[in-house]
């Protein structure tokens, strides 16, 4: 991280003696090639990913490294084409800049379910997302930076390669064809080699050759667990998160904000604050105040301590009145209706109905939010743990009357994102702070109370479903879900402009399921609920998909049929990606097999983020307790480009998704949050957490994501598994309001 600091300040202004008398270059193949943001020096074609020195390979992208493990695979994509040894490889986060868009961002833009998308309508994504490079969407998020990278950063190695190799053809006077590459060096027939290093400057002066990545079939790296470059770092506490981050004379800050989200600070003794010991100044930042001191715990003390008065929240005090704004929703005319296939009103049979609710859900980072800031010159710098550094500058330039191109972003590792740091609420309020102390560098760092209390949460939804079965078949599904969405307002926030038009994530996860049921409508109503909301790990799927999945357990049940049989025949007809892991879970858990009593088996399936994930949970009695004792979890990304980090993405995602299952939710008192800190929002503990077991499959035609899609189907297989030991319907969440389990 110390090489990050020096390379990206000043934005990231690098030439050839810059990295050790090195150079940045490549090939950065879009329509109309954006400015590099490494500014070479007059002469030099370069490309944002790729700085070669006389220490090795750096690989830069434009993806925040938040423990999913995307640098490391981003990186070992131009590392299998530019024949480097792993070890040589180190790892940087680019700076705020247009090269590094993300053009997948804009795919979940595109009509219809994901699994049953065309060619055309791909390649037609492909090309829209090119506007994500205009709009700033340098985003980590949407399980989209490998889906946007693969082919980027391969292409990007493979044509720095050859660029290498043309200038050492002219010096050895050896034909290019004739040359190969191998651990970071060009070698001639005889035997020569010459490091890339000393290669480097004279390749950048040319047009890099324009050439297509290798067959599969000859990787090296891809395809293979390999080791992660930041591990070392993380597991000895050397590596530097946003609240690591030290500056010369800088100051600490806490921020004390209306606990009535949204409403303003009527007023402010700031006294009690000012004889805290360590405090130094209480700031006015609108909504609250932020206290400045001599060190972090000093100011969180002097937050606390200041005496507020606060305005009326803008929505329902409470979460019952809310609920009933949820319900209201019905009444209206439908957002959207994404999904409508049959006559859903005409089916008939025997039909059973259900609802379903679930609550507003926080994102609990480990690391609190944090930001640091400095103001010099009219021009700001941020350091700050982030997933839009476009989005960061603009808020925080806008907080203080400047332009985003005036704000300098430092991307630091971060302690958990899971959605919450596509926000720049954090980096608003520390560049306020850093105006008010021009020159002073200052870490503002929230408290975990602070945090919990002002996120923007995971909105709460109502699904109301009617279904059918006929002779042990599906005929009818007819959903209904009411929440207040989330694109309006978070979408608009990520964006800088207003969001129009229905909203997707209202019924994603709902309407998209590659079931093939005859009549199949899926209408979504939006509720006026003016809490703030953003996106969560999986986002509408990670509602819907507990909904739609614990409907699909009912309506086998009123069939009188098996779970897993009942999905597969569902399945097949229209997803044999799908279907594969469905059968690939199957078989793992021993579905079939005989039960001991005293233990139940639920299954889920979602295709989410274009990956299909299964889930099997088993849970076994322990006297009056239950205890979550075996996951499984078979999924489909298409390609396993490291299967070691897919493999924990898909694990950390389930127990993510059954901590929120089990402990999550938000609930509101008089307009105020009324969780604090995690022993009110727990999460499962290593003694209460399932053993998993998994397994990915490679059979799906299109690259998938890997960082949310094991989130959606936990809920839904737990609280199967749970009426399969006690013959109880769980249809409302956390689960811990009517099952007690072992923690």
């Amino acid at each position: 991280m110390s090489r990050l600091g020096k390379l990206t300040r000043r934005a990231f202004l690098i030439g050839s003696a810059a990295v050790a008398g090195g150079v940045a270059f490549g090939v950065y193949a879009v329509t109309r090639p954006a400015e590099n943001p490494l500014h070479p020096r007059e002469g030099a074609t370069l490309n944002p990913y790729l700085i070669i020195d006389a220490d090795g390979i750096t690989v830069v992208t434009g993806r925040a490294e938040m423990g999913q493990g995307a640098q490391t695979t981003l990186a070992a994509c131009l590392a299998e084409e530019l024949d480097v040894d792993w070890e040589s490889v180190r790892l940087m986060h680019g700076p705020k800049a247009a090269a590094y868009y993300n053009g997948a961002m804009l795919e979940g833009a595109l009509p219809g379910p994901d699994y049953a998308r065309p060619d055309w309508q791909r390649s037609l994504g492909e090309t829209l997302g090119v506007i994500a490079k205009p709009l700033g969407i340098q985003v980590t998020g949407g399980s989209t930076s490998m889906r946007d990278g693969f082919e980027r950063l391969r292409r990007a190695g493979a044509s720095a390669r050859e660029a290498l190799k043309a200038v050492a053809a002219d010096r050895l006077g050896v034909s290019v064809d004739r040359l190969s590459t191998e651990s970071g060096a060009v070698v001639a027939p005889d035997g020569t080699r010459v490091p890339y290093a000393e290669l480097a400057e004279a390749a950048a002066m040319i047009d890099a050759p324009q050439v297509e990545p290798r067959p599969r079939s000859e990787w090296r790296l891809l395809g293979t667990a390999l080791p992660r470059p930041d591990m070392l770092a993380k597991v000895t506490g050397t590596a530097g998160f946003g609240v690591d981050t030290r500056l010369p004379g800088m100051k600490f800050a806490s921020v004390r904000r209306s606990p009535r989200l949204g409403a303003a600070m009527t007023s402010h003794d700031p006294a009690p604050a000012l004889a805290t010991p360590g405090v130094e100044q209480v700031i006015d930042i609108g909504d609250g105040v932020a206290v400045v001191a001599r060190n972090t715990w000093a100011a969180m003390q002097g937050a606390r301590a200041v005496v507020c008065e606060w305005g009326e929240a803008p929505y329902p005090a409470t979460s019952e009145a809310m609920t009933d704004r949820l319900l209201a929703a019905f009444d209206g005319s439908p957002d959207s209706t994404m999904r409508d296939d049959g006559d859903a009103d005409a089916a008939t049979g025997t039909v059973i109905e259900a609802e379903y609710r679930m609550p507003f859900l926080a994102h609990s980072t480990m690391e609190p939010m944090n930001a640091t800031a400095l103001f010099a010159d009219g021009k700001l710098e941020l350091w700050s743990p982030n997933q839009g550094p476009f989005v960061q500058a603009r808020v925080a330039g806008e907080a203080i009357g400047i332009d985003g191109d005036d704000v300098t972003v430092n991307t630091t590792f971060m302690g958990g994102g899971f959605g919450r740091r596509i926000e720049a609420d954090y980096a608003g309020i520390a560049a306020k702070v850093a105006h008010a102390l021009p020159g002073t560098p200052v870490n503002v760092t929230w408290s975990r109370e602070e945090d919990m209390t002002h996120d923007f949460y995971r909105p709460a939804a109502i699904t109301r479903i009617r279904g059918a079965v006929v002779d042990g078949q599906a005929v009818l599904m007819d959903a209904q879900v009411s929440s207040p969405g989330l694109m309006a307002q978070a979408g608009g926030r990520m964006m800088g402009m207003g969001m129009m038009g229905a909203d997707r994530s209202i019924v994603e996860g709902m309407f998209d399921q590659p079931y093939r049921i005859p009549n199949y409508r899926v209408r979504g109503y939006r509720a006026d609920l003016d809490v703030p909301m953003g996106f969560w790990r999986s986002v509408g799927a990670s509602h819907n998909g507990f909904a739609h999945e614990s409907f699909i357990d009912e309506l086998a049940h009123a069939a009188g049929r098996d779970p897993m049989d009942f999905r597969l025949e569902l399945v097949r007809g229209e997803s044999a990606t799908a279907a594969g892991v469905l059968e690939a879970v199957r078989a793992m858990s021993g579905w079939d097999q005989p039960r001991a009593a005293g233990t139940g088996m639920g299954v889920a399936l979602v295709w989410s983020f274009g990956t299909p994930v299964a889930q099997v949970i088993e849970v076994v009695q322990e006297g009056d307790a239950i205890r979550i004792a075996r996951g499984w979890i078979a999924c489909d990304p298409g390609i396993a480009l490291d299967p070691g980090i897919l493999q924990a993405q898909m694990e950390g995602a389930m127990i993510y998704g059954l901590s929120a299952a089990v402990h999550g939710q938000i609930t509101f008192a008089d307009g105020r949050v009324e969780q604090q800190n995690f022993p009110d929002y727990d999460a499962l503990r290593m003694s209460g957490a399932p053993r998993i077991e998994t397994r990915i499959l490679q059979d799906n035609p299109h690259l998938g994501g890997a960082g949310e899609p094991g989130t959606p189907p936990a809920a839904a297989a737990l609280a199967n598994a749970l009426f399969a030991l006690t013959g109880e319907r769980a249809r409302a969440l956390p689960l811990e309001g009517q099952f007690r389990f072992v923690l």
